[in-house]
C-alpha cells in the first residue's frame, strides 16, 4: 500500500532525483516546452508549479527560495520576467502534459510538457479581452420569439409593445 507516499521516486535516490528535477525545470523554463517520459513530466509538474506561483510575486525572498531549487540565474530571470507576466492572472494550472506515444527503444510512455500560456495554438481568445466571442447558451429568449414568428408568419408582439398599445386605447 502506498498510503501518504506523495512523490514518485523515479527509481532514483534523493540527490539524483533532485538534480534531475532541477535540470528538467531549467530546461522547461528556458525552452517553454520539453519532451520527456510521462512519469518524469508528472513529477516535474508537481515540482515546478509552486515555483511558478512564487515567481508571480517578485520579492527577494521568493527569488532566493526559487534559486535554491533551480540554481540557475538565467532561469530565475526568465521565471520572474516573461513567465510571471503571462501567468499573472492564472490561479494555477500553468503546465499542460500531452501524451505523445511510446518510445521505440524501451516502450516508455512519452509526453510533452509545456506552459499553457506560451502555446498560441491552444490559447483561447477572449481571456485577455481580445476577439471575444459571446458564449452561446441554450436558454430561451429572443430566439424563441423570432422562431415562433417565422413559423406562424404573423408578427410577434412583445409584452412591452402590448402594454404600450393597451395604454394608448
Amino acid at each position: 500500500m502506498r498510503h501518504g507516499k506523495k512523490n514518485n521516486h523515479l527509481s532514483r535516490k534523493k540527490g539524483h532525483r533532485r538534480a534531475l528535477l532541477m535540470n528538467l525545470s531549467n530546461a522547461l523554463i528556458l525552452h517553454k516546452r520539453i519532451n520527456t517520459t510521462l512519469a518524469k513530466a508528472k513529477a516535474l509538474r508537481v515540482h515546478i508549479e509552486p515555483l511558478i506561483t512564487k515567481g508571480k510575486s517578485n520579492t527577494m525572498h521568493n527569488r532566493r527560495v526559487v534559486f535554491s531549487y533551480l540554481q540557475d540565474k538565467e532561469s530565475i530571470k526568465e521565471l520572474f520576467g516573461p513567465i510571471a507576466e503571462k501567468v499573472a492572472n492564472r490561479p494555477g494550472g500553468y503546465l499542460r502534459i500531452l501524451k505523445t506515444g511510446f518510445r521505440r527503444g524501451d516502450g516508455a510512455e512519452m509526453a510533452m510538457i509545456e506552459f499553457v500560456d506560451f502555446n498560441t495554438t491552444y490559447v483561447t481568445p477572449g481571456k485577455d479581452g481580445s476577439d471575444a466571442k459571446k458564449k452561446r447558451t441554450r436558454r430561451g429568449g429572443k430566439k424563441a420569439e423570432s422562431a415562433v414568428a417565422a413559423t406562424s408568419g404573423a408578427p410577434v408582439e412583445t409584452k412591452a409593445a402590448e402594454k404600450a398599445s393597451s395604454e394608448e386605447e
